[in-house]
């Protein structure tokens, strides 16, 4: 897997505020980020995963955890699905 680095700069004296190291604030960042790109849609669940350096089970609890939908299907999508199988 071909990876891109991105820096953005972070005062020392968060790290303090926060009382986390460089790489605990970074999983963080990453997890928060893989979460608000799932919640807008803008990656799949197993992207979003990927993206936080989680396992798919441990990302999808991640999302329970802080109340977000694991499922983005409606119920227009759902009653459409039951149409379909009673065909």
């Amino acid at each position: 897997m071909n990876t891109q680095t991105i820096t953005i700069d972070i005062p020392s004296d968060i790290l303090i505020a926060l009382n986390e190291t460089e790489a605990e604030l970074k999983q963080r960042i990453k997890i928060s980020l893989a979460m608000r790109l799932y919640r807008l849609q803008k990656l799949t669940i197993g992207k979003a995963a990927q993206l936080s350096g989680l396992a798919r089970f441990e990302f999808e609890t991640m999302l329970s955890e802080n109340e977000i939908p694991i499922s983005n299907l409606t119920i227009n999508d759902v009653m459409d699905d039951i149409k379909k199988l009673n065909r």
